[in-house]
């Protein structure tokens, strides 16, 4: 495993604007992601507080990138698909301090196995 300056960021929006902040991402340097499918559990308070309709149905975004272009990408995710958007998406990052290719690894292991 080697050391990277990585950063993952999260998004949630409503279910079927996942492609949204993909858009949004790529276009700001990303080069992909991964989309998994919820649903939320918010409260009444959360609709009250945050002045929007909670629909249960989410999608969860994954985007790995380069912690230089981190601050380019969560903005332009969120200007096409935060909380004022029909997507009304929340997007958050956390630093990733290991990563490895699993391909790389797989390569390594079948070396030494000959």
């Amino acid at each position: 495993m080697s050391q990277n300056q990585f950063e993952l960021i999260l998004c949630i929006v409503n279910a079927g604007y996942s492609q949204n902040v993909m858009e949004a991402a790529r276009a700001a340097g990303a080069r992909g992601g991964t989309i998994v499918r919820g649903r939320g559990s918010a409260n009444p308070e959360a609709e009250e507080f945050f002045n929007i309709s909670i629909q249960p149905d989410k999608e969860l975004v994954l985007i790995l990138v380069p912690g230089s272009i981190k601050d380019t990408v969560l903005k332009a995710v969120y200007k096409n698909s935060g909380l004022p958007t029909e997507g009304q998406g929340i997007a958050f990052t956390l630093p990733v301090e290991h990563t490895t290719l699993i391909k790389q690894d797989m390569e390594e292991e079948t070396t030494e196995q000959q």
